[in-house]
């Protein structure tokens, strides 16, 4: 959407676009892997941010996850993220902002029945110009907390 920002998100304006590139992937359950990766936000004039991505297998571009969500201010740099997989996961984060790096950890995860468990999740995102730098921490599986993910995407166009 084109137009004004609702003035409660502003501060979360610099994600607005698409962001496309490459990460890798660890956790002690699973092989290593690399992916490719497309993040997008959008807004739509309310309070929120619009958040999906999408991940597919390198080389072969077969697909691997996807979520989407909100990003919501909480007022004096809380933030505040909900998003669902159709893995069946649903992760409620907070955090803060601190310039233009977001830092967030669950406050609550929801699981169907059949769901993999997963216990809670960190990410962190920071943007520095054209490029987002994200990481993701997870406990799940009967796994401690520790990394799983991290990626460089790069600006898609000239949104932000």
């Amino acid at each position: 959407m084109t137009g004004e920002v609702h003035p409660d998100i502003s501060p979360l304006a610099f994600l607005l676009g698409t962001w496309q590139g490459t990460g890798h992937g660890d956790y002690p359950t699973i092989d290593s892997f690399d992916y490719g990766e497309e993040v997008q936000f959008s807004h739509v004039g309310k309070p929120f941010l619009v958040y999906r991505q999408r991940t597919w297998a390198l080389p072969d571009r077969a697909p691997l996850h996807s979520e989407t969500g909100y990003f919501r201010s909480g007022g004096d740099g809380a933030v505040e993220l909900v998003l669902a997989q159709p893995s069946g996961i649903v992760e409620v984060h907070t955090g803060r902002l601190n310039g233009t790096t977001i830092d967030l950890r669950t406050t609550g995860v929801a699981l169907t029945p059949t769901a993999k468990e997963v216990v809670g999740v960190g990410r962190r995102l920071e943007v520095d110009g054209r490029v987002l730098h994200y990481r993701l921490d997870m406990e799940a599986v009967g796994e401690a907390y520790q990394f799983h993910l991290e990626a460089e995407l790069h600006r898609v166009g000239e949104e932000g």
